[in-house]
């Protein structure tokens, strides 16, 4: 049957593509759709993966394992799932181009879209002077000035987290509301700058070096790496829903902890979509593991 497989993965970033390889040593007729917009291809280096001393760039990362595994005869297709629905036959799946694709199982590794603030100079600074996730990132603003760019109690948390690695800590709250009381005396207590102000200017300097912001009063704050925390993160969970799948308050899928598989039958998901640390390594390992029950369930 045309465009039949017995997995198509959704999302070729980190958990996609471990799950990718997988199936393809398993020798399943497996394909992978992208629409190449994943948060992993913004990060321009992991420095905290087993194995990369001086880091790798989430687009090295996805280039590798893209060749990788096309060498176990995984295919891979540009394009936009737009719906999925079960079928006696299977699992359907309509693309923005307009393709229909089958598959006897599928696997949602379709991950989060960034809020990031409207400055593209940052892009080309993300993972190496401008960080998002302290888990990942923390220790490298390790004893140096750090700015956040955040909005309300998102911001004020990160910025406080930030102080196990380093003291000197300024949180510029652009969303210009009044702060809790709470969350007010517990930035007193780290004892951090506080910034109530939007930003006029980001400085960057030789496309991939933070150096610090201006101000709309004028006032320029230099320093050399920034975490961003705006909140609005949107988990991207759609063909999740229309799927029939359990998820969380916040959109996240709910999966079986040693299966990966959600509460439909031959419907998996792996990686940042799914409740858990939103690290690489955990995607990398999700992956991998849904890959292992999908071919548990093709050979009955």
């Amino acid at each position: 049957m045309e465009n039949y497989y017995d997995c198509i993965i959704i999302g070729g970033g980190i958990a996609g593509l471990q799950a990718a390889i997988q199936l393809g040593r398993y020798c399943h007729q497996t394909l992978v759709i992208d629409s190449n917009d994943g948060r992993s291809n913004l990060c321009n280096r992991y420095h905290n993966l087993l194995g990369w001393l001086e880091g790798v760039s989430g687009e090295e990362l996805r280039l590798s394992g893209k060749k990788q595994a096309m060498r176990y005869d995984v295919q891979f297709v540009a394009d936009y799932v737009i719906s999925a629905a079960k079928q006696d036959q299977g699992i359907i799946l309509n693309t923005k181009s307009g393709e229909c694709y089958q598959c006897k199982t599928v696997l949602l590794a379709t991950g989060i879209k960034d809020h990031l603030p409207s400055f593209p100079e940052l892009i080309g600074c993300l993972g190496i002077s401008v960080y998002i996730c302290p888990d990942c990132d923390g220790y490298e603003v390790k004893d140096s000035r750090v700015i956040v760019i955040g909005r309300g109690e998102a911001g004020a948390n990160l910025a406080c987290t930030l102080t196990h690695w380093t003291k000197d800590v300024v949180y510029v709250d652009e969303e210009m509301k009044v702060l809790p009381t709470k969350t007010k005396r517990k930035l007193q207590e780290q004892e951090l700058t506080y910034k109530n102000e939007q930003i006029e200017k980001v400085l960057v300097e030789e496309k991939s070096q933070f150096k610090g912001i201006k101000l709309q009063s004028g006032e320029i704050i230099h320093a050399n790496h920034c975490f961003l925390a705006l909140g609005g993160n949107k988990v991207q969970s759609h063909l999740a829903e229309q799927l029939g799948v359990y998820t969380t308050e916040n959109n996240h899928v709910l999966t079986n902890h040693r299966t990966k598989e959600t509460n439909v039958e031959n419907v998996w998901a792996a990686g940042d979509l799914v409740a858990h640390s939103e690290q690489a390594a955990v995607a990398m390992g999700e992956g991998v593991q849904a890959a292992i029950w999908i071919h548990k369930r093709l050979l009955v």
